[in-house]
């Protein structure tokens, strides 16, 4: 049986997405499964070990220039891959336009989403040949992924299920990102995919003074349009606080696999770190931890945000509350104590 896995971004989402590879890939042995991802965020999919080949896209440069010759030449190539794989069924794990347009690229038999109100968009639905519910018993958006696996026929694994992330930590064994560092160190997150999930550099510099106080160096790690934050953050806690260099994906990996601990707000990193195995705090502020807090081993959250809203696609919600640092380093203490 070949089966398509779409799920193009962003870096927490697919993580998230990571239990149900492992599911298809353990209720069906027999199963070929090709992951479709964008293709910054192909070192996420690339080598995980339930899957056995990726087709990467690029679909914001594709909505940028519709019309140009390279956005022309890789849809052919797309259609082609596709064609060449001949799959039996496409699962789309995303449920927004653009992955189910990729969806029905696919040319499957059958084509598989979530039904509303699990799904995130409504017009997707108009990709998919059967929709399923997402989980009815729990909130977390990786229970509502694993009921995909009924696609194929599996029943979904017992909850909980924490994505395994040690397979992408041993390919980032080579990089020497980490290498710099004196320690222990922990590493603090500035930045999320929205203004709403974000701590005030403020707050996050007073967290930084407290780490250094528990004999932590401070590392301050951030992407895309997140350098400002960043060492604004580093200028607010003063030394011993550091910025990070730019990290790739593979090195942000090695950095917070090496960190004593990670703190950050409800975005992807905190959710890799997670999955690493690091002692992980997770800050939300308008965004329901119940379906999207981190999962693992050692993780905690620290929550400003309503929780236990109905069933949705987005784990959007209100802030009810203010979340100060004294509140994340008590979690921290906590976790790191094993109290959690």
């Amino acid at each position: 049986m070949r089966v398509v896995l779409i799920r193009l971004s962003a870096l927490g989402d697919i993580i998230h997405s990571w239990p149900l590879a492992v599911a298809i890939r353990q209720g069906r042995p027999d199963v070929h499964l090709t992951w479709v991802v964008e293709r910054a965020m192909a070192p996420l999919v690339d080598g995980h070990p339930a899957v056995d080949a990726v087709i990467t896209v690029d679909t914001r440069r594709w909505r940028r220039t519709p019309i140009a010759a390279r956005t022309r030449a890789e849809l052919a190539m797309l259609r082609s891959r596709f064609a060449e794989l001949d799959p039996d069924l496409a699962i789309d794990a995303q449920g927004t336009l653009k992955s189910a347009l990729v969806t029905r690229s696919s040319r499957a038999g059958r084509r598989v989403g979530l039904a509303r109100p699990w799904r995130r968009e409504l017009i997707a639905g108009l990709a998919y040949t059967d929709t399923l519910p997402g989980s009815r018993e729990h909130r977390h958006v990786v229970a509502t992924n694993l009921e995909l696996v009924r696609a194929v026929g599996v029943e979904p694994p017992p909850w909980p299920v924490a994505p395994d992330g040690r397979w992408l930590a041993d390919a980032a064994s080579t990089t020497t990102a980490a290498d710099r560092w004196q320690t222990p160190f922990a590493v603090l997150l500035p930045g999320a995919g929205h203004a709403r999930k974000v701590m005030a550099p403020e707050v996050l510099a007073e967290v930084a003074n407290g780490l250094a106080d528990r004999g932590m160096t401070p590392v301050v790690a951030w992407g895309p349009a997140e350098r400002e934050r960043a060492h604004r953050v580093v200028e607010l806690a003063g030394p011993p606080a550091q910025a990070a260099p730019p990290t790739d994906l593979i090195e942000l990996t090695a950095l917070l696999g090496a960190a004593e601990l990670v703190v950050g707000g409800d975005t992807g990193p905190v959710h890799l770190a997670a999955s690493l195995g690091t002692p992980t705090v997770g800050v939300f502020l308008t965004t329901d931890p119940d379906r999207n807090g981190p999962l693992g081993p050692m993780t905690t959250v620290v929550s400003g945000a309503a929780r236990g809203g109905a069933t949705t696609g987005s784990a959007t919600t209100r802030a009810v509350r203010p979340v100060d640092a004294g509140e994340v380093l008590t979690a921290v203490d906590r976790l790191l104590q094993g109290h959690e």
